[in-house]
């Protein structure tokens, strides 16, 4: 069974992600599809909705994973630096952005070893009070934590599977600890996580898209 073999598998995707480290990111028609759903442009300019995205293979869902991670890892460089934090509630948020920075050379680099990468969007995060940026945050991780499961399905390969399921838990850990700081339950969904398709995703991801 592929999820017995998870370490071997998940060490496979770090070789992976090892050989094209260093590489410069270019674009993606699924990253351009992303960056287009956070523009203000018409919605004419694209014949793709939310409501149809699909992934058409593994490097899709790479760069797509990719992109949030992108997301993510640039709020968390701003929260880090907006003040609004001290203590020990700052250094987690700092440990959280450095896991996340983690993420995105690893993807960034498995992405350059099947195709070409996602281009990095730009973000735009309302960080107007701790109280906000708390529960953005608990948003965020959240959101990822099921967007790794609701593409888990769709993967091809063993290694990227195992490697997902492995970024995953760690979002899932992240999004537990800010529930519980925001007063939430550590486990919103229950005994069982509920996924996300890439289109529900998107549609929550476009107002943090500049």
């Amino acid at each position: 069974m592929t999820l017995a073999r998870d370490d071997v598998e998940r060490k496979k995707f770090l070789k992976m992600a090892g050989k094209g480290m260093g590489a410069a990111v270019a674009a993606s028609g699924l990253a351009a599809f992303i960056a287009a759903c956070g523009s203000s442009s018409s919605p004419t300019t694209t014949t793709k909705t939310t409501a149809t995205v699909m992934p058409s293979g593994d490097l899709d869902i790479v760069n797509y994973a990719l992109t949030l991670e992108y997301l993510e890892d640039e709020f968390y460089a701003k929260v880090a630096t907006s003040g609004l934090f001290s203590g020990a509630t700052l250094t987690t948020l700092k440990v959280f952005g450095e896991e996340e920075a983690q993420h995105v050379a690893a993807l960034y680099s498995v992405a350059k070893s099947l195709g070409t990468p996602a281009a990095k969007p730009t973000g735009k995060f309302p960080l107007t009070s701790a109280t906000a940026v708390a529960s953005l945050a608990a948003t965020v991780e959240n959101l990822g934590a099921a967007a790794y499961l609701g593409q888990a399905p769709y993967i091809k390969s063993p290694e990227i599977l195992a490697a997902a399921l492995s970024i995953h838990t760690v979002e899932a850990r992240h999004a537990a600890t800010l529930n519980t700081l925001t007063n939430q339950s550590p486990t919103p969904d229950g005994a069982f996580g509920k996924p996300m398709t890439m289109s529900q995703v998107l549609a929550v991801v476009k107002p943090f898209i500049a």
